[in-house]
């Protein structure tokens, strides 16, 4: 089996366009969470987010491309766009062929730009006000915008990724939530590890912020309604945890081929080691002692043939829901033992749930927290809910650690469970 090299992150959240922004906000113990002011969140009941204040997509892709894309697609184009500048990575350069430079993307993209939809149904509306399906068809093609089918293809991520960077081998996406990200990363290491690529952009990004998403997750009790805490309301194995807060962003790693990354010179960030997932089938209540996911960890160490107590560090889930925090505490316990030296942090309360992209943001923090030898706190873990006892969580502050090896969680709004592996290059930690 081909060995996988993680060889350029592109992060960009609300602390920070690039990883190191993000990396660096994270260290420091800063929040993007604050009140929407993207657009009146007054009818909601969740009124925080962590919103993208300054981002500017026109300097990641042209203005034709802009035309064909919604903002959901515009937040891929840029992380992947700041994961291949990290990497320094041209095609050409480096002797890779085209047709062996895979992509792989995990999204939650439901829909065509939501006022270019309201303005298109509104010419179904009769005088009345009733919806006249008749009168939809009439007016269809002038009453909406010319590219709105274009723009709300699910997988059109794909095809701009693509064109930006001149891949044209294996590609999938994948739909969902935190564990798109994750699967699509899992996608790009078996793509390399197998043969089939020889590298890779995989990632996952979401405008989980955006007032579609809001309106979605508002009723479905995931999220906190604590609006007067600002910051300090997402709580994640907090004894006073209420819920998540969404943020929206990207995270995209660039994977290589061990030898070719070596032999161009590539700086290695770390190296991918193994995954799995696995499903928890109780949807609405999950297994109470989470064994899907620690099953999905047990066997991403073993395809890694990492041993548990190599394990110095997890990037934990956290969605700072009653019943997933205690699951997944009790996953991660029941891996790693109660009193091990392996430590536990979600970095959520700083960087808002990122839905389809935080499993990929798990993984860049595990890159990132090998290569830079630290580990970020979770912030407002003030009083760890006794239930979440067992494994080490680092709390508020960040901490200096050697990470030898590190596991990244995902986990999906209906029982998907993903665990990554990624260990320190040779010769590092």
């Amino acid at each position: 089996m081909r060995r996988v090299a993680v060889t350029g992150v592109g992060v960009l959240t609300a602390l920070g366009e690039s990883h190191g922004e993000t990396w660096k906000g994270l260290l420091e113990g800063r929040s993007g969470i604050g009140p929407i002011t993207s657009y009146d969140a007054s009818s909601l009941s969740t009124r925080l987010a962590a919103e993208l204040t300054d981002f500017v997509p026109n300097r990641y892709a042209s203005r034709r491309s802009l035309r064909m894309t919604t903002h959901n697609d515009r937040l891929a184009i840029a992380g992947a766009a700041l994961a291949v500048e990290d990497a320094g990575l041209d095609l050409a350069a480096a002797g890779y062929e085209p047709e062996r430079a895979a992509v792989f993307v995990g999204g939650n993209k439901e829909i065509s730009n939501p006022e270019h939809l309201l303005a298109g149904t509104l010419a179904a509306r009769r005088e009345d006000g009733v919806a006249d399906l008749r009168l939809l068809g009439e007016r269809a093609s002038s009453a909406f915008y010319p590219l709105y089918f274009v723009e709300g293809l699910q997988s059109a991520s794909l095809f701009h990724l693509s064109h930006a960077h001149g891949f044209k081998g294996a590609n999938s996406y994948f739909h969902g939530t935190a564990d798109a990200g994750a699967t699509a990363l899992a996608r790009g290491f078996r793509s390399i590890r197998r043969g089939e690529s020889d590298v890779v952009i995989a990632g996952g990004f979401d405008d989980a912020s955006s007032w579609w998403v809001m309106s979605k997750m508002d009723g479905l009790g995931v999220l906190t309604t604590r609006n007067e805490r600002g910051a300090g309301a997402f709580r994640p194995f907090d004894l006073d945890r209420s819920g998540s807060v969404l943020g929206e962003g990207a995270a995209f790693l660039v994977l290589e081929e061990w030898e070719a990354a070596q032999r161009r010179g590539a700086h290695v960030y770390a190296e991918f080691r193994g995954c799995a997932t696995s499903q928890d089938p109780a949807l609405v209540t999950p297994h109470q002692q989470g064994e899907p996911l620690a099953a999905a960890v047990r066997r991403a160490l073993d395809e890694a043939r990492i041993a548990v107590p190599d394990v110095g560090y997890v990037a934990a889930h956290g969605s700072a829901t009653r019943l997933g925090d205690i699951t997944e505490a009790r996953a991660l316990t029941s891996v790693f033992g109660t009193g091990s030296s392996t430590v536990a942090s979600t970095v959520k309360p700083a960087t808002g749930h990122l839905v389809a992209g935080a499993g990929a943001l798990n993984a860049a923090v595990c890159a990132l927290a090998i290569d830079g030898s630290a580990v970020p706190g979770t912030l407002n873990l003030e009083r760890p809910d006794p239930e979440c006892e067992g494994i080490e969580w680092v709390r508020e502050e960040a901490r200096e650690l050697r990470v030898r090896s590190a596991v990244a969680i995902a986990r999906g709004l209906e029982g998907q469970q993903v665990a990554l592996v990624l260990s320190a290059p040779d010769g590092q930690a």
